[in-house]
């Protein structure tokens, strides 16, 4: 894997003007934030070596390289699934790419169903913690690499406080209304039923998703500090439950999204 690590970094260094220090994970319907990056290129996953490719059809699937808010950024325009039949290795390789390009940040946004009944469609949850136990997998079981951190690394905090607290503060001065709770992400593609939800909600999760967990371990593992965001994009109360819609869920996604680009440049533009 090293070796691979390597060739995909060389090959995006060559189209790199500077040094880059935050990574960015857009999710499902989240991509106006890469309409704020002033783009050097634009690199198709097909492109890279070892990248495999997105095959959800509304994730764009493009490394953009450029700069948000003054700052060198490498922005993933779509990401990779477990339920898209890639394994976990796969999926979180270019979170050990962004590290190999000299990223130590990462902030990472999702769309997810919301099972605290305080929140409401749109709504920004601060993911302050998570729980991986459904997944099928993780990306750190197998050979140990010591050069891509600790085999049995702590996970007792795995989202910044220090990036937290920014995200709080600029809240307060922007006027923009956070949530706060934790992240259950399971394999998918299927969505919950109403006992799965009651279970999960049980389990102390306030939102559910099929990302960002997976990427998050692997980010922490080799030490970067993360941040991570929810866009509340349907409700998953088991008592007022509907059938999932995708254009409703893109729709909501879309309504959340200038409060999270403003969110997400202001923390690179204070990092």
């Amino acid at each position: 894997m090293l070796e691979q690590i390597q060739e995909a970094a060389d090959f995006i260094k060559r189209s790199m003007h500077g040094q880059p220090t935050v990574g960015i994970i857009l999710g499902t319907g989240l991509g106006a934030l890469a309409q704020e990056v002033d783009a050097e290129i634009a690199l198709p996953y097909s492109m890279i070596p070892h990248f495999v490719t997105s095959t959800v059809e509304f994730h764009n699937g493009k490394l953009i390289l450029g700069t948000l808010a003054g700052k060198s950024v490498v922005v993933m325009q779509g990401r990779f699934h477990y339920y898209e039949g890639y394994g976990m290795q796969q999926i979180t390789f270019p979170v050990r790419v962004m590290h190999a390009l000299g990223i130590r940040t990462l902030l990472v946004s999702n769309a997810a169903g919301g099972m605290n009944p305080e929140f409401q469609l749109s709504d920004l949850m601060v993911i302050e913690d998570h729980i991986s136990l459904l997944l099928p997998s993780n990306p750190l079981i197998g050979h140990h690499q010591p050069e891509l951190g600790d085999r049995f690394p702590d996970m007792s905090e795995p989202y910044s406080p220090k990036l937290i607290d920014m995200a709080y503060a600029i809240a307060g001065e922007a006027g923009i209304s956070l949530k706060k709770g934790v992240y259950v992400s399971v394999p998918g593609p299927q969505l919950e039923t109403k006992a799965e939800y009651r279970m999960l909600r049980q389990w102390g999760a306030d939102a559910v998703g099929m990302s960002t967990v997976p990427e998050v371990m692997v980010a922490h593992q080799m030490g970067m500090q993360v941040f991570g965001v929810s866009v509340i994009t349907d409700m998953a109360i088991p008592k007022t439950l509907e059938k999932a819609d995708i254009q409703k869920i893109l729709a909501a996604a879309e309504a959340a999204e200038p409060t999270l680009t403003t969110l997400t440049r202001e923390m690179v533009r204070r990092l």
